[in-house]
């Protein structure tokens, strides 16, 4: 009975893995035709490794959504944790006004930023007085990447945070820890892997972000930018070797980060 309801559960997960290769299908078909066109012109994904402008503008977005992140991560990892541990009236209000960044189009946030984040704009015009432009700036374009992925990593870390038993805390305390160091040794360490993950998927995020970043910092030329550019005035031959570029650069970093070292520290 017990091998029979192993082989059971083992067809069950095999059925859904069959299911699931439909979507890595999916990707692998998509980029992997663009990959392979690009292996056809060799020279073209060389031109594009010499050009400084092309260097320049995965650096920005590298740089860019690095910054955002950070500041995400800052921000976002206290507010999940008070959002995991305290029930209060108008909760579920603030979870999707937090929330709001995921179901606008990305155009339409652009030009609330914009509103907002511009020269002359109720945020864009005290920061400039002290030296602070947002407007085609690098600071727009992270404050646009911030925008758009900070949601992912707070509620990633809201869900690890309420995985996390609070009695732990509790205990702890009660071995005369403070509550700081009770969250520093017991929460945070054991809701890591799931704020790592958030962690990850707002920089994706932040680094695939072209909408709103187009209409708030056009200048500098991030890379989503600049491949649109290269793509509607020179077709698929300049656009595709700086976007298999940016391709492989993430997929390098993000192999180097998923490792088990990094996840399960």
């Amino acid at each position: 009975m017990v091998k029979t309801g192993k082989v059971r559960k083992e067809g069950l997960l095999f059925t859904f893995f069959f299911l699931g290769v439909f979507l890595l299908l999916f990707v692998c078909i998509t980029l992997g035709n663009m990959f392979y066109e690009q292996t056809k012109d060799f020279s073209g994904l060389v031109s594009a490794i010499k050009d400084p402008v092309v260097l320049s503008s995965i650096w920005i977005s590298i740089s860019a959504t690095t910054a955002s992140t950070f500041i995400a991560f800052l921000f976002g990892v206290p507010l999940a944790y008070f959002l995991a541990r305290k029930n209060f009236l108008g909760k579920s209000f603030v979870e999707g006004v937090l929330d709001v960044p995921l179901m606008i189009p990305h155009i339409v946030a652009g030009i609330a930023l914009y509103g907002v984040f511009m020269r002359s704009g109720l945020i864009g015009e005290p920061f400039k007085k002290v030296g602070i432009v947002f407007q085609d700036a690098f600071p727009g374009v992270v404050v646009a990447m911030l925008f758009m992925s900070f949601p992912y990593l707070v509620d990633s870390a809201k869900e690890g945070f309420k995985t996390v038993d609070p009695r732990l805390e509790n205990v702890a305390r009660s071995l005369g820890v403070s509550q700081w160091e009770a969250f520093t040794k017991v929460t945070f360490p054991l809701a890591f892997p799931s704020i790592f993950n958030g962690v990850l998927l707002c920089w994706a995020r932040g680094i695939s972000e072209f909408s709103a970043v187009l209409i708030l910092a056009y200048f500098p030329k991030s890379a989503p930018i600049l491949i649109y550019e290269k793509f509607t005035s020179f077709g698929l031959a300049v656009s595709r070797p700086i976007s298999v570029l940016l391709i492989l650069i993430c997929l390098l970093i993000f192999a180097f980060l998923r490792t088990s070292k990094w996840r399960e520290k």
